[in-house]
């Protein structure tokens, strides 16, 4: 499976831009927002999206348009990324899941197929481990943090690495999101992700969980991933071809295709 789906900066920006028939609404406990964007489609599955580090739900603009052809589609804002605004602190991540529940209860009826994208997969670990009810099956893409390279100079240096092997628009997305958080924040927030640790985590994640990593990763490598997979009670693992870190980016094959069939 596999190719790179060449998708080009206008194609991305069409798709994350585009709020047609979304339903937006915001979760606030003290200064801490999560703004929920939901693609409502009766009858249908929900599935989650939680983004990584910098970014916003646009960064899933390409698969969630893909997904909402099947899926009843929810994309997050977590608290100082995309359109939420920067909190005064940063929340420690079992925390941050306990916000993101508190607005999924709220906000999104029924349980969800909740999917994290690198930082994201420690929000959606956390959230299946303290909140079982709201979650039938999980989706960790590109897990983080790598123990072998807990610190902020390596992950910068695998992330510097892995773009080199990307197309340009993996730059220009990523700069216009990261300048979109701040430097400031973003860094605040890169202190709570590396301090936080999966791997206990991942025994205690009792339902169906599929873990996807782009065969080009340097961010999180083979025998990392491996790891991850080896330690969740229900794990399966499924390689996307000719991608790195940000392997729904340039376009949703073939992740989309993976969450298709990891839900029938």
């Amino acid at each position: 499976m596999g190719k790179r789906e060449r998708a080009s900066l206008a194609d991305w920006r069409a798709a994350a831009d585009g709020t047609a028939g979304a339903v937006t609404a915001a979760h606030s406990e003290g200064d801490h927002t999560v703004i929920v964007h939901r693609w409502p489609k009766p009858g249908a599955a929900t599935v989650v999206l939680v983004h990584g580090i910098g970014m916003g739900q646009q960064y899933f603009g390409l698969l969630r348009h893909k997904l909402t052809s099947s899926f009843e589609v929810v994309a997050l804002d977590l608290p100082g990324f995309g359109a939420s605004p920067e909190p005064t602190e940063s929340l420690p991540m079992p925390a941050l899941a306990d916000l993101v529940a508190d607005a999924l209860r709220s906000l999104v009826p029924g349980s969800c197929i909740a999917v994290g994208h690198s930082m994201g997969t420690q929000v959606v670990a956390e959230l299946a481990v303290r909140h079982p009810e709201l979650v039938e099956r999980v989706v960790l893409i590109a897990p983080t943090v790598n123990p072998a390279e807990r610190s902020g100079w390596k992950q910068a240096m695998r992330l510097l690495q892995d773009l080199a092997n990307d197309p340009p628009i993996v730059a220009a997305i990523g700069a216009r999101l990261y300048a979109q958080a701040g430097p400031r924040w973003y860094l605040r927030k890169l202190r709570t992700m590396l301090g936080h640790d999966i791997r206990p985590l991942l025994p205690r994640i009792e339902q169906p969980t599929l873990v996807i990593r782009g065969e080009e990763d340097r961010v999180s490598p083979a025998a990392w991933v491996d790891e991850v997979v080896a330690a969740l009670p229900d794990g399966r693992l499924r390689v996307a071809e000719d991608r790195g870190h940000e392997a729904m980016v340039t376009g949703a094959e073939p992740v989309s295709q993976m969450l298709e069939e990891f839900a029938r």
